[in-house]
Order: C-alpha cells, then structure tokens, then sequence
C-alpha cells in the first residue's frame, strides 16, 4: 500500500505537533503490510518528518519529486522519481502513485494535491497545523 504525504516544507511551524500528527496519521492507517511513504523527497518539514516515522517503522520511503528538489537537501530514499521541473509537474504523478493521502498543513501545492486525491477517490486524512511566524 502506497501512502502519500504531503504538508509544509518550508514554512515555520510546530513540529512537535507535526511529529505527533504524522504518527497519529500512520497509525490510523490499515495494518496491512508492505507500506510505502511518498513524499516530495526533499528533507524538509512534514515530509523529512514522515520518512523519518516510516524508515523507524521499517516502512519503504519513495521520493516523487520535479528537479527542484535537488536545490534542498534531499531524504536518502528507497526509490526516487522525478518527474519535470517546476514545481507541480510532479503532482499528477505523485497522486496517481498513491493509495491514500495524508495532508499535514500545507500550502497551495498540499491542498490542491488533496483535491486532486479527492477527485480521483483515494483515501485521504486531512490535518491542519497552523504556520508560526518567525522573528
């Protein structure tokens, strides 16, 4: 079962919460095994947070990315896709892997991945996380 995770990357916000959304979220989901986490590849907020939580679960880590990513520091993952090279060209990709998707805060990339979820019937598990301002 392929699990897609998306949520914020950048932006400043509490990631101790956000560590306790992914791992309410993992556990959530069907028990059924092998699960892999998908995800934006980079090694950055929600996504480093969610591979982070799989690799300890001993759960494959798969990185559907556009070329961008490769100007942030990326997670070591099982297995890498890129897929253009703006941001976004990636999304139809990425979502047509998944089984089910979980949004995590996010920006607009994250919520129009979770409609795009939404309208091709995946499951999907929505939480919000507000951004903190940093000074």
């Amino acid at each position: 079962m392929r699990v897609g995770i998306v949520g914020y990357s950048g932006q400043g916000f509490d990631h101790d919460l956000g560590r306790v959304l992914v791992r309410q979220a993992f556990d959530a989901l069907p028990k059924r095994q092998p699960i892999e986490i998908v995800s934006g590849l980079t090694r950055l907020g929600i996504p480093a947070i969610a591979y982070e939580e799989a690799v300890k679960r001993g759960w494959k880590t798969v990185g559907i990315a556009c070329a961008k990513a490769f100007e942030y520091e990326c997670f070591p993952v099982d297995e890498t896709i890129i897929v253009g090279d703006e941001w976004g060209d990636e999304s139809q990709t990425f979502i047509n892997s998944v089984d089910w998707l979980i949004r995590i805060g996010g920006g607009k990339q994250s919520h129009e991945e979770a409609r795009l979820a939404k309208l091709h019937g995946k499951k999907l598990l929505e939480f919000d996380l507000t951004t903190q301002l940093v000074s």
